[in-house]
């Protein structure tokens, strides 16, 4: 007989049911090469599934553990290839645990990067490119001063329309009980984004930098939007600024191109499809927000994330916390893993069709 389940804390994976733990009972176990794994089965609908169903690791020939490190060294700068080679796997597949772990993050910044105050953002943007130096892409990130959390960004072209959805995608998930101050560049597209969404809601200003021989000559601050009044009470009001600036955001672009392979300077890794660059950054966008501590939320002996900070969690995550995805229906998990079956590079004649596959020279 299926005895009840104690302490499990999992619900039932099917979203036409949607049970508690009252109702999830133990139902015997399932061989793997590595041992037995534990079922479980729904007593609403009858359903049978495994600790990793709707998960990253699902059906994953290998251990969490391993899993979870290829995901850590990727966030941290590691090429695919240099993966592959310390961890004792074939490119193929860490290119696959990669591909799971990006949508699985993808997913979770949606569902719970919400609901949170925003003060202080400052934008700006990260240069790079795709499969060509030719073909040049633009990072957009916007930055929440006060709690450094990384709310939104965005891959494309360094247009007006992209500007707009950066910030549309921060208001959505955003609260504002305050009139904002922001800081950007001097790049017009802002003036126009922010004065028809914000208007006299906010104080806005840009930081001009003038360069010569690599170094900042000259830095040229103006005041868009407000007062100088206005701008003097919300500078005293604020805990990290004395003066209108985009020091935070600019570092926070470092932090980015440190822990993303595709971005660093001069990498033999660089991305060559848009897709992955986004997937990647909504993987380090996860790790940065609820998994990492920041060294700048030191509060005694305890390090905050982001995410703390901000009031989104409690407490920091891990990989395999943020793993879990909440897909509207069954038949949805498996397209999405037919979708991602089909970027797998299998043969050599689908790396000559996807130059993104091709394995990078040792």
């Amino acid at each position: 007989m299926p005895r009840k389940t104690s302490g499990i804390s999992r619900s039932c994976p099917n979203p036409e049911c949607g049970e508690s733990v009252t109702n999830i009972i133990r139902y015997g176990f399932f061989q793997l090469k590595r041992g037995k794994r534990r079922r479980y089965r729904c007593k609403a609908c009858r359903k049978t599934f495994c600790s990793t169903t709707d998960t990253p690791y699902y059906r994953v020939h290998g251990s969490r553990n391993t899993f979870a490190e290829a995901c850590h060294l990727s966030v941290e700068g590691a090429s695919i290839s240099t993966i592959a080679r310390v961890k004792r796997k074939t490119w193929n597949t860490v290119y696959r645990w990669l591909e799971r772990a990006r949508a699985a993050c993808k997913a979770f910044n949606e569902n719970n990067l919400k609901q949170f105050d925003i003060k202080e953002p400052q934008a700006d943007e990260i240069r790079t490119f795709v499969d060509d130096k030719k073909k040049t892409t633009w990072v957009m990130t916007l930055l929440e001063t006060t709690s450094r959390l990384w709310p939104s960004c965005l891959v494309g072209k360094r247009s007006y329309r992209n500007i707009r959805r950066l910030f549309r995608d921060t208001l959505s998930r955003s609260e504002c009980h305050e009139r904002l101050l922001i800081t950007t560049d001097g790049f017009k597209p802002y003036g126009w984004v922010i004065g028809r969404m914000f208007g006299s809601r906010c104080i806005y200003g840009q930081v001009i930098k003038t360069y010569r021989n690599g170094n900042a000559s000259r830095v040229k601050r103006r005041l868009v939007i407000g007062t100088t009044r206005q701008l003097d009470e919300a500078l005293s009001d604020s805990e990290d600024s004395t003066k209108l600036n985009t020091a935070f955001v600019e570092r926070h672009n470092l932090t980015i191109r440190q822990g993303s392979a595709y971005l660093q300077r001069k990498s033999p890794g660089h991305a060559r499809q848009e897709e992955n660059l986004a997937g990647h950054l909504h993987m380090f966008q996860c790790y940065y927000n609820f998994i990492r501590p920041h060294m700048g939320l030191k509060f005694g002996t305890e390090f905050r994330t982001p995410a703390m900070q901000a009031g989104i969690v409690r407490r920091n995550s891990a990989f395999d916390r943020c793993s879990r995805v909440r897909y509207s229906s069954r038949s949805e998990f498996w397209r999405e893993m037919a979708a991602l079956r089909l970027r797998w590079p299998l043969n050599n004649s689908y790396r000559r069709k996807h130059p993104d596959t091709r394995k990078a020279k040792n």
